[in-house]
């Protein structure tokens, strides 16, 4: 048995932050599946990162050009990752099915631009949810205020949703309630709420990142036992909020009619300070109904030497402590989860940028070879 499955065993899914043509076609998510894994998620960054820095879907791209010399790059870049998508929820079918719908899920994000827009959100939503047309499919939606009733929206109409961006507890307690009251439209309606899935998913290690930038600054050596413990603190309230919101008598009440709890997943948990533990984000924090979703590097120490046990509800006295030093160190934790929830939908809306250059230099490349 893989660690990845021991994992399964102890009630949280392991899931792979990453896709490219390439995984796809080798047989390498394949050869996942059969270690263990259990979901798939993507986001802008690695979609820029997989088009264009390969020539695995030039054929496709000049496919496209071909068919319609004039078709918007955008939608060239949509065509490239629905085609990806399609090909991991087909490899990851197996997994949906052998879990009855709890996994075997791939995500896909809608367009960054559109992370402050309720309604165009909520109707790129849907033409991502029909053009991939697959059961096990995920549309992202970042948790910003105004991705929350399109949240709700998309939930109340049955498209599955991954809540991304999420990082203080309150935002994580909206997303839960949005997600309630989605659903609470969905059975007002007289439609099924068992085929329903989500998940809500907390970034991690950024906040350690910006937490420990600004402890660095202090110029004081006592704060060396403050950094990289806010983070993983942070995010065990989050699973405490978790519990609390799906014991209530309003969850309850859809329970009894089938549906399935949002999950919570932990994103962005590969260690990015090389003196702390390569695991870090993953070790201290398995939770039973948690999803973890791990770059490559993460992926692999699982498989090498992770130690799997029951965590994230430990310490939680050491927990407070943290979040307590943080404070009496005079950085807000609210303004730092703010602001990385701000930098997040930026960056996103960089990687798409430089996707869609990127794609446009190179269909002028094809035009260019074509006279």
């Amino acid at each position: 048995m893989t660690n990845i499955q021991k994992l399964e065993q102890l009630g949280q899914s392991i899931w792979y932050d990453n896709i490219s043509r390439n995984v796809l076609q080798t047989g390498e998510l394949k050869r996942m599946v059969d270690e263990g894994l259990l979901g798939v998620t993507s986001n802008p960054t690695i979609f820029d990162k997989a088009i264009s820095g390969s020539t695995d879907y030039d054929d496709q791209i000049a496919g496209l050009l071909s068919a319609n010399p004039e078709i918007d790059t955008a939608e060239i870049i949509r065509a490239l990752m629905v085609k990806d998508i399609q090909m991991a929820c087909d490899v990851m079918h197996e997994v949906y099915e052998r879990t009855n719908g709890s996994d075997g899920y791939v995500s896909i994000e809608v367009t960054p631009s559109k992370a402050r827009m309720t309604q165009e959100t909520v109707e790129e939503a849907r033409l991502l949810w029909n053009l991939v047309g697959r059961r096990n499919l995920m549309v992202k939606i970042p948790a910003t205020k105004e991705g929350l009733p399109a949240i709700e929206q998309c939930l109340s109409e049955g498209i599955n949703i991954n809540v991304t961006l999420i990082f203080s507890v309150d935002r994580y307690r909206a997303v839960a309630r949005a997600f309630i009251a989605g659903l609470e439209r969905r059975a007002l309606a007289g439609l099924s709420v068992r085929d329903v899935a989500s998940v809500a998913s907390v970034f991690v290690s950024r906040i350690d990142t910006l937490v420990d930038d600004l402890l660095s600054k202090k110029n004081d050596p006592a704060m060396q036992t403050v950094m990289g413990k806010a983070a993983v603190a942070n995010t065990k309230y989050v699973y405490q909020a978790f519990k609390d919101v799906f014991s209530s008598k309003r969850w309850k009440a859809l329970k009894a009619k089938g549906a399935v709890a949002q999950r919570p997943l932990w994103g962005s948990t590969g260690t990015k300070n090389p003196a702390y533990s390569d695991l870090l984000y993953v070790e201290t924090l398995v939770g039973r109904q948690t999803v973890n979703t791990v770059p490559p590097a993460t992926y692999n120490a699982i498989l090498d030497h992770a130690k799997p046990a029951l965590t994230v509800e430990r310490d939680m006295d050491k927990a407070l402590e943290a979040l307590c030093d943080v404070a009496r160190a005079g950085i807000d934790m609210r303004w730092v989860l703010q602001k990385l929830e701000d930098d997040g939908v930026a960056a996103f809306e960089k990687s798409f940028d430089g996707l869609y250059q990127n794609l446009q230099n190179k269909r002028n490349e094809f035009a260019a070879a074509r006279v």
